[in-house]
């Protein structure tokens, strides 16, 4: 069963940049599509980038220009960049192997 595994989150100052990673326990890129989501205290969970099996990307418009998305096929991880962080981007953030397959979120905290 595919696993995935979140880090890089933590407390950044708004207009900050953090790198999360997501670990993937198998060779899925090459296959899948792979999405973040984000949820923020007291809301729903939203979607915010894409990759798919190909390289293409989608994103956002709350996050588009300041987050891009990438994959590492050899090392089998996926990345969001983020930077111009603001404090409405404060939220635990998970990767998404759809349908079914979730990590466990990593917390990301936009704060001064």
């Amino acid at each position: 069963q595919v696993q995935l595994v979140e880090s890089g989150g933590g407390l950044v100052q708004p207009g900050g940049s953090l790198r999360l990673s997501c670990a993937t326990s198998g060779s899925i890129l090459s296959n899948w599509r792979m999405d973040w989501y984000r949820q923020a205290p007291g809301k729903e969970r939203e979607w915010v980038a894409s990759i798919t099996n190909v390289g293409n990307t989608n994103f956002a418009e709350s996050v588009k220009g300041r987050f891009t998305i990438s994959r590492d096929i050899v090392k089998n991880t996926i990345y969001l960049q983020m930077n111009s962080l603001k404090p409405e981007d404060t939220a635990v953030y998970y990767c998404h192997a759809p349908p079914r397959v979730w990590g466990r979120g990593t917390q990301v905290t936009v704060s001064s």
